[in-house]
């Protein structure tokens, strides 16, 4: 790449090139994410038709010659008769004109349809654990490495503790002890069934009983994560001739730990902008423990079901979300940090 970028763009500065360069990246590994999330659904045992006429016979009173139209009929109408290459080509032009496709398990709906009322049920659960988790964890881990002593020893063990756990670990214990034990919380679903969706003061009521338990579970496990990266990059930083220099000329702790958490930010900004990406696969199985309506359990019910359409739209909004999330940081880095601007200076 470096070489054809060499022989097109001579008159490209070197920050240019290295924008395209990472464009180039990006676009080869969404091709191969694009296969991949093709490919992976049909790894599944059987297909999804299979589990409909299941469910139709179990019933009973449908002949098996009923069955096989049937049957029939369904492979006939998600397009499974068709070679694999020829299904690629339809996915590739159904994605390229915004649509989805059609759920397999809970036809006539649309994926898009699906995805819609599942989103912003994770969306809330997910990014302000995110957002608050990155702020206490950083926050915890440059004041536990600047100020050590007592602090650092019960902070650093408990960070330890909780970066290690599941998620899934976690909220398991809280749903039993808070939820089942103890009867503090409800012990799953997103509002009580007993309310219907509005906004009105009851269901937000219900909603945040609900929310509290996979929202705290989020959130503990993320500070651990992030204050164990801040405090090993302030640990670092606090060696730096600047922080010495500071302290000789009698700058407050406050300052100084500003300094310091400034300079250890770059990797956690990379972390955050990562954990937003992948928010949606980020509380899979927190989701599913809490049977909590969001992306996450809509995704596990649709591998039960083998329902690839929504299989596929779901790992394809992630797929984009996380690509994404690495093209800008990977752009906000040449901007942000003064090793790469030094390099790529050139002509610009």
């Amino acid at each position: 790449m470096q070489g054809l970028l060499t022989v097109y763009g001579e008159n490209m500065s070197k920050f240019q090139q290295y924008i395209l360069n990472k464009v180039f990246w990006f676009l080869f590994a969404f091709l191969i994410a694009l296969i991949a999330n093709f490919i992976l659904p049909r790894l599944i045992p059987g297909n999804p038709v299979d589990a409909i006429i299941g469910q139709m016979s179990s019933g009973g009173g449908v002949s098996g010659e009923a069955l096989e139209k049937v049957y029939a009929a369904y492979i006939a109408e998600f397009g499974l008769d068709k070679p694999l290459g020829e299904q690629f080509l339809t996915y590739i032009g159904r994605i390229a004109q915004g649509d989805l496709g059609v759920s397999f398990a809970r036809s006539p709906a649309r994926v898009q349809e699906l995805i819609a009322e599942a989103l912003p049920w994770t969306i809330a659960l997910q990014l302000p654990a995110i957002l608050i988790g990155w702020t206490l964890g950083n926050l915890l881990g440059v004041l536990a490495a600047y100020k050590k002593g007592w602090l650092d020893r019960a902070l650093f063990p408990t960070f330890m503790f909780t970066s290690s756990m599941p998620y899934y670990c976690l909220s398991i214990l809280l749903l039993y002890f808070l939820a089942v034990y103890l009867r503090i919380f409800p012990a799953g679903g997103g509002y009580s069934y007993a309310v219907s969706p509005g906004f009105n003061w009851t269901f937000i009521t219900s909603a945040l009983e609900h929310y509290f338990l996979p929202f705290v579970s989020l959130v503990i496990i993320f500070v651990g994560g992030q204050a164990l990266g801040m405090r090993a990059m302030s640990i670092y930083e606090l060696d730096a001739d600047y922080v010495r220099f500071s302290r000789s000329l009698g700058v407050g702790d406050n300052r100084i730990i500003f300094y310091i958490f400034r300079n250890a930010m770059l990797p956690q900004v990379t972390g955050l902008a990562l954990a937003i990406g992948s928010l949606v696969s980020g509380a899979l199985i927190t989701e599913i423990v809490f049977g909590y309506p969001g992306v996450g359990t809509l995704l596990f019910r649709s591998i039960r079901q083998s329902d690839y359409p929504v299989i596929q739209g779901i790992t394809l909004f992630i797929m984009i979300a996380v690509l994404l999330a690495n093209f800008f940081v990977d752009i906000a880095y040449g901007y942000i940090d003064p090793r790469i601007r030094a390099r790529t200076a050139g002509e610009r």
